[in-house]
């Protein structure tokens, strides 16, 4: 039987199911966590790792991080799409799955958000700032995005992350090298020393239509403005539109000397 024919009691159903197979499964992953590694001990493997799966494919790399880290991993997904968790998801089934919320998203990125958690075998984890945006607003000014957007962007996106990442060996992102020049010599595996974890990066080599085409073809809910002319989704606030030939990221802080977060710098 389909969703569409689904009644409104079976959809409920589903979804209680689906709930509770995330609930069971998080609480028996707690209690076979093994230890976290050092620092120094995860740089070791981040570096082997570096060169001998650098010729390799995301699958493969994928296949290591499952085996390497378990559950030890967790995903960065900003909700353009869901592609990068639904291919972890096949190695890692209920991985968390880290969500910025700074509090100045597109409702279109809430409504991927909460579709993707209602739907996929992964583990939403909503990564907030110590402040709110009416706190910040009262401590720094209206708009610190328009004034100081480096800092808004550590206080809302890099502490957060940063102090989620402790206590996970490896994190993933769906950074690829066709996003722009910053992003170009991207490689799969990395030592990411500011946060102190191995870096993953299994969409490195994929092309944005490679993204779009994976999406339709395994039915990977996409966020509906990829469609709508914004192929690099962050806060509505220092979002644009893309015109037909820009870089995908041109959207993003448009006008401003910026083009990165610090998420991956």
């Amino acid at each position: 039987m389909t969703d569409a024919v689904l009644t409104l009691a079976e959809r409920r159903q589903q979804q209680i199911a689906h709930d509770h197979e995330r609930t069971a499964h998080l609480a028996e992953r707690e209690a076979l966590l093994a230890p976290r590694r050092t620092n120094d001990e995860l740089r070791a493997v981040a570096l082997q790792a570096q060169e001998r799966l650098a010729d390799t494919d995301g699958e493969t790399v994928l296949a290591w991080v499952a085996d390497e880290f378990g559950y030890r991993t967790t995903v960065a997904c900003s909700m353009a799409d869901a592609v990068l968790p639904d291919v972890v998801a096949k190695h890692l089934p209920w991985v968390d799955t880290l969500f910025l919320e700074t509090g100045y998203h597109f409702a279109e990125t809430i409504g991927t958000r909460d579709a993707v958690e209602a739907s996929m075998k992964l583990s939403i984890v909503d990564v907030t700032p110590q402040r709110s945006v009416a706190e910040q607003d009262a401590e720094f000014g209206e708009k610190l995005y328009l004034r100081d957007p480096g800092l808004c962007c550590e206080m809302r996106k890099v502490e957060p992350l940063h102090r989620t990442l402790q206590g996970y060996e490896a994190w993933i992102t769906g950074v690829r090298r066709d996003e722009g020049p910053t992003r170009a010599d991207t490689p799969f595996v990395t030592w990411d020393e500011k946060n102190g974890l191995v870096k993953i990066n299994p969409l490195a080599a994929w092309t944005f239509d490679q993204l779009l085409a994976y999406a339709d073809d395994h039915g990977v809910i996409v966020n509906p403005l990829v469609n709508d002319g914004y192929p690099s989704i962050g806060c509505a606030t220092c979002t644009r539109r893309v015109a037909p030939g820009e870089d995908p990221r041109a959207g993003r802080w448009a006008g401003l000397d910026k083009t990165e977060c610090g998420l991956h710098t």
